[in-house]
């Protein structure tokens, strides 16, 4: 008996290192070169100042605490530049002109940022930013305006001055446009863009060389009625496009014909669990596998992760599960480009979250790694050269 009583003991030790009592049981302040840079974009307030920056060392999921990268108001979404030199930052509300800027930073070899310069979106309240693969074009999603625009990158990192901007309608007295994600085809000749409000994904035919967008002909795809169609993520060879749907709690998948422009609705399926009678909410962030074999969804309410399998053939999507994100408010979330790791951002509960995916069955789970950190709504990966 004593042995057992022992023998249980040292188990229950073992065990409580690995729950969220411990929150940083995994964590590392120092990791060696080579590791992967982890940006945050948060809303800031008395609990962050701006965009914040951890290590990931993607051998063993070890992190460092966030630290701050650059000061920035409400820099609640972060993109990386192609090159892995620059990093560009939407500021959302604040002290803007028109309530919001667009902000290019250097990256340095610590991780902090250097303002590059500042630029107005040409439209009000961005909330979305995203780069074509060339890397001369930021396509922004302007969601108080109801609009998209472009910038164009200088080969010194630099934003020029938006020339270009396609206002979307209203729709009688319900219905106005909230752009609010974007994303560049791979074969880099299409653009869509996601509006909340109208229920539509607009595609554009884009010139990379000349940085130009023009409406398709058909100019858009409708998804349901009060959907919300929120972001987008596009399959690694581009035949396929998902949406995630904000007010409807799902994702719609699309066949994309690469050579017209044109989505075809293939299926819609829910991000909640089939019994599920709690606090409904609304989705937030949708992420590819770098594999291309999963599909990950984020729910705010639930506070939980969608995850499911996709067919290569066909598109559609298999539920996976569903796995809490031990937070309120589940908003952004990123992968790491190894695809092992997986962490989000719990906006209202102020923490982001660390998670291990299995690679043969999409399934996430909590590694015990978890931080403090203001009002965390976007995550970014860049892999750092030894």
């Amino acid at each position: 008996m004593h042995t057992f009583s022992q023998n249980l003991i040292t188990l229950l030790a073992a065990l409580s290192l690995t729950s969220f009592g411990v929150v940083q049981s995994r964590a590392a302040d120092s990791l060696k070169p080579g590791s992967t840079l982890v940006y945050f974009g948060t809303y800031t307030g008395k609990k962050s100042k701006g965009i914040y920056v951890s290590r990931l060392d993607p051998a063993t999921g070890a992190m460092s605490t966030p630290g701050l990268a650059a000061e920035m108001i409400n820099p609640s979404w972060v993109t990386i530049h192609p090159n892995g030199k620059w990093l560009y930052a939407a500021g959302e509300l604040g002290p803007y002109k028109n309530g919001g800027a667009i902000r290019g930073f250097s990256i340095e070899e610590d991780g902090k940022l250097t303002t590059i310069n500042t630029q107005e979106p040409n439209g009000r309240v961005p909330c979305h930013l995203a780069i074509d693969p060339s890397g001369k074009t930021i396509l922004v999603s302007n969601h108080g305006s109801g609009s998209v625009s472009s910038l164009q990158i200088a080969p010194d990192g630099k934003l020029s001055p938006s020339a270009w901007a396609d206002q979307y309608p209203t729709l009688g007295d319900q219905q106005k446009p909230h752009a609010h994600g974007a994303d560049f085809h791979p074969a880099n000749r299409f653009a869509l863009a996601c509006d909340a409000g109208l229920d539509r994904i607009n595609v554009y035919r884009f010139d990379a060389a000349k940085g130009v967008l023009t409406p398709n002909d058909p100019p858009y795809a409708s998804t349901a009625a009060n959907t919300h169609p929120r972001h987008l993520a596009l399959s690694l060879n581009g035949k396929f496009c998902y949406s995630i749907n904000e007010a409807a709690m799902s994702i719609t998948a699309f066949r994309f014909d690469a050579e017209r422009g044109v989505l075809s609705e293939i299926q819609t399926i829910s991000t909640l669990p089939r019994d599920y009678t709690g606090n409904v909410g609304s989705t937030a962030e949708i992420i590819m596998h770098p594999s291309g074999k999963y599909l990950y969804g984020s729910n705010r309410g639930p506070d939980s992760i969608a995850g499911y399998s996709i067919d290569a053939q066909t598109g559609r999507l298999t539920l996976v599960g569903h796995t809490s994100t031990h937070g309120r408010t589940a908003r952004g979330f990123g992968i790491d480009p190894t695809g092992q790791w997986m962490i989000v951002g719990n906006q209202e509960s102020d923490t982001v979250v660390e998670f291990k995916i299995d690679q043969s069955t999409g399934h996430i789970s909590p590694t015990g790694t978890r931080f403090d950190l203001g009002g965390p709504v976007c995550v970014k990966f860049l892999n750092v050269k030894p």
